[in-house]
């Protein structure tokens, strides 16, 4: 897929991968006025930005490893279908990445995780617009909250830590119980007791579509789109070449490796010894379901979001530690199911095959819950966007912007140290 444009014509930054970060990105660095070529191996939004729960949520400032976690790794690995799941044929690679995560998770660690995030969350909503907006597709984006609920009062103060870390990053919310709960969202099941609204997050109805539809203004814009893998790069002296791929060397004198999931080797290539891993995510979606949510609500007892899209009723997350070959446990996919009926007592028991599908992919994580964003080692004309985990698609737009202001040789309006990758 490619577009017409004038190579040449500007100084040339290749953008590495189609996904929700990488075409952000792209679009900004366009805005700037340079050739930019985005360089994706399959199809635009078809990785992590296709499957989704598609929230856009500021209040995603908790890390996934707090305090006490390392009690809880046997049940990661005794639970198969646990909201965070390790594949014993897979502990051996993930040990390292293990041993870093637990060691991430200490108090003082973890409030400075959530102030580094909060900015680069911040309005996350906002941060789209002016994208989706000049791609004429506002409707694609929403505001109307998202609800966090929980079975009893026990699962919710188990959660303290995280509402204070939000309390201490000035996210507001409010707590809802009982009768006033069930009034303010009719389809959930009266068994949860507790809700925990957040005004100012948004969602898309379609990530996929999203993604795709800013990638059309790339194109219609002037920005080019090459199908091909990225393989490393060529450089000397600190200046790039360009970029090395299954298709040949894409001249380019700046570079972005926002890959995902599959961008460790590249920065292994440029010196970065980053302790990327990989988080398996599901989901399944019933098209034209019985009961649907006013907004997206977050089963935050079972660790799940459900989501109303544009397709049906998604419902999306949990964790699965196996690496990026070994096949699906679409059980995971099952169970997620088992627990939105749960959820939604309105949900029919069965659906016709043709009314349900399921996803599984793969988010880019790091074992302190912060994205890598910062420049190359060996050459700084390459920039990192990698490893956003939860929060890739609520933090694309920033990180784009952040991204452009290095390429452009402004300061960036994010202070980028805590996400430097060379802090491990």
């Amino acid at each position: 897929m490619t577009s017409s444009s004038k190579p040449g014509t500007a100084r040339t930054v290749a953008v590495i991968g189609g996904g929700a970060v990488g075409v952000a990105t792209a679009s900004f660095l366009l805005r700037e006025g340079f050739d930019v070529v985005l360089i994706e191996r399959g199809g635009l939004g078809e990785g992590a930005s296709f499957g989704n729960a598609g929230v856009l949520a500021p209040s995603s400032v908790v890390p996934m490893s707090m305090p006490g976690t390392l009690m809880k790794v046997p049940g990661y690995l005794l639970d198969p279908l646990g909201p965070l799941s390790i594949r014993w044929s897979y502990l051996p690679t993930l040990a390292p990445w293990l041993a870093r995560f637990v060691r991430s998770g200490t108090r003082e660690r973890v409030q400075a995780q959530a102030r580094a995030l909060k900015p680069l969350l911040d309005d996350s909503f906002s941060a789209w617009l002016p994208l989706v907006r000049h791609a004429g597709n506002e409707v694609l984006i929403q505001r109307d909250g998202f609800l966090a609920v929980y079975r009893s009062e026990a699962d919710f103060a188990g959660d303290a830590l995280g509402f204070q870390l939000r309390r201490d990053n000035d996210i507001p919310f409010e707590v809802m119980r009982g009768a006033d709960l069930w009034a303010f969202e009719p389809s959930i099941s009266r068994d949860y007791t507790v809700g925990v609204l957040f005004r100012q997050c948004g969602h898309t109805i379609n990530p996929n579509r999203l993604v795709r539809t800013v990638a059309d203004a790339f194109l219609r814009d002037g920005g080019r789109v090459v199908q091909a893998r990225a393989l490393g790069f060529a450089h000397a002296g600190g200046a790039l070449q360009g970029v090395q791929t299954d298709a040949g060397l894409i001249p380019a004198s700046a570079a972005v490796v926002a890959c995902g999931a599959h961008s460790r080797p590249l920065a292994a290539g440029l010196g970065d010894d980053v302790p990327l891993d990989t988080e398996r995510g599901y989901h399944v979606l019933i098209a034209d379901p019985e009961t649907r949510p006013l907004r997206p609500i977050l089963d935050a007892s079972a660790k799940f979001v459900s989501t109303p899209m544009e397709t049906g009723l998604r419902m999306a997350g949990t964790v699965e530690f196996a690496g990026l070959d070994a096949p699906p446990d679409w059980k995971r996919a099952a169970h997620l199911f088992t627990l939105g009926r749960r959820l939604f007592p309105g949900l029919a028991p069965h659906h016709p095959e043709a009314r349900v599908s399921r996803w599984m992919g793969f988010r880019p994580s790091m074992p302190d819950s912060l994205p890598v964003i910062g420049r190359a080692s060996a050459c700084p004309a390459v920039v990192y966007a990698f490893g956003h985990g939860h929060v890739g698609l609520a933090s694309a737009a920033r990180t784009g912007m952040a991204v452009a202001d290095l390429v452009a040789g402004r300061p960036p309006a994010l202070d980028l140290a805590p996400f430097a990758p060379t802090r491990f």
